[in-house]
């Protein structure tokens, strides 16, 4: 039987949510992201372009450094990750987060939330950081999204 794992980024709350609803209906592990240093709500104000967000949206090569590691990533076989949709893709710290590990060989999944962009060049983005890995089509969901829904839709990917 397969370990999963659903990590998760979440700036505000709203993915962290939908992470816990995932890993409960998935018996799985779960684990944050941390930001080393945290994201205050002027950090997150996308209409300030000079914002901590905007800055290291606007340059792709950045990444944000994170205060935490999954031990012992190689019992892992499937991840699903979740993030909110910044600027139509992954926050960069996603990408740290990824290249911290070997991935080869295991399955990712994105999930995200968002107000009203969908996943857009998300896994552009995310390839490279992954190398080896197979890396899923995502999804952006609702932030209600039902344990059911979620269920569904990863049951889809043959877990």
């Amino acid at each position: 039987m397969s370990k999963i794992l659903v990590v998760y980024f979440s700036a505000s709350g709203t993915t962290k949510q939908l992470a816990e609803r995932l890993a409960k209906t998935m018996g799985a592990d779960i684990h944050e992201i941390c930001p080393e240093i945290p994201y205050t709500d002027a950090d997150l104000n996308w209409m300030d372009k000079k914002s901590r967000s905007s800055v290291e949206m606007n340059d792709k090569t950045f990444r944000p450094a994170i205060s935490d590691k999954v031990e012992n990533m190689d019992q892992y076989d499937t991840i699903f990750l979740g993030f909110p949709i910044w600027w139509y893709v992954a926050p960069t710290i996603v990408n740290t987060f990824l290249e911290k590990y070997d991935l080869s060989g295991k399955t990712i999944i994105p999930f995200a939330t968002s107000g009203s962009s969908g996943m857009g060049g998300t896994n552009k983005e995310l390839v490279p950081s992954c190398p080896g890995a197979v890396l899923k089509e995502g999804k952006r969901f609702p932030s209600n999204a039902t344990e059911k829904e979620l269920k569904a839709w990863a049951e889809g990917f043959g877990i």
